[in-house]
């Protein structure tokens, strides 16, 4: 039988990055948007993950190229993709900060989230 660890202050900070980004993929991917909608749309998916517990501070950017190469020539419009986003989330979770991102990675073909840094805050 394996030896049962205790989760720590640092487990529970990633999950709840993991967790924020997972979300915000999951809710917005599909939302319609165009080049007149989406500073709109970045600023709504950063303000709606900013309110979460333990958010810090949260940069969206939404990939005006593709946008432009994906928009409907008869409606105007596309859906939000995983490969049109760019985010960062800082978050802190009792004493540890937590840098995580989402960005299409190019190699894999795939909107890749990941932790960037863990760092304990000096007590």
């Amino acid at each position: 039988m394996s030896e049962k660890k205790s989760i720590n202050e640092r487990d529970n900070a990633l999950f709840e990055a993991g967790i924020k980004l997972g979300a915000l993929y999951h809710q917005f991917s599909g939302s319609p948007v165009n080049l007149k909608t989406v500073d709109s749309l970045e600023k709504a998916i950063a303000q709606s993950i900013s309110v979460q517990p333990y958010v810090k501070s949260i940069t969206v950017s939404i990939d005006r190229e593709i946008i432009r190469s994906k928009l409907n020539s008869e409606f105007g419009y596309c859906e939000l993709e995983g490969r049109m986003l760019d985010v960062n989330l800082i978050m802190n979770y009792e004493n540890v900060i937590v840098k995580a991102s989402l960005k299409f990675d190019r190699k894999l073909d795939y909107p890749l989230m990941k932790i960037e840094e863990i760092s304990d805050i000096p007590q």
